[in-house]
């Protein structure tokens, strides 16, 4: 059984930093894209990074410069760590995995997800 398990969130004052783990068992993830999306209440689930089997990473704009995605195929782990967060951070965050080697943007292109772990950024 394929299961993506979140770790690393919580509360944070503006303009900290937090490190969002994701750790897949059931299955390796070398050769798949990986990602993060996040969803605040009220709101639909968005995209925020993405990294292919190789490395190369996206982003969304919101994040450009502030998040960074890694992931370490030995520990079938991806990361995201996030810098000077903002208040507009605060959201549900999910890791997911995709069934191909290529990036993507959309939650239709995954296949994997996680329950989910809050990051909260206070003013």
């Amino acid at each position: 059984q394929v299961q993506l398990v979140e770790s690393g969130g919580g509360l944070v004052q503006a303009g900290g930093s937090l490190r969002l783990s994701c750790a897949a068992s059931g299955r390796t993830f070398r050769n798949n894209a990986m990602g993060w999306f996040r969803q605040a209440p009220g709101k639909e689930r968005e995209f925020v990074a993405a990294i292919s089997w190789v490395g190369r990473s996206t982003y969304a704009d919101s994040v450009k410069g502030r998040f960074a995605i890694s992931r370490d195929n030995a520990k079938n782990t991806v990361y995201l760590q996030m810098n000077t967060l903002k208040p507009e951070d605060t959201a549900v965050y999910y890791c997911a995995a995709r069934g191909r080697t290529l990036l993507g943007s959309r939650p239709s292109e995954f296949d994997y997800w996680g329950q989910g772990t809050q990051v909260t950024v206070s003013s």
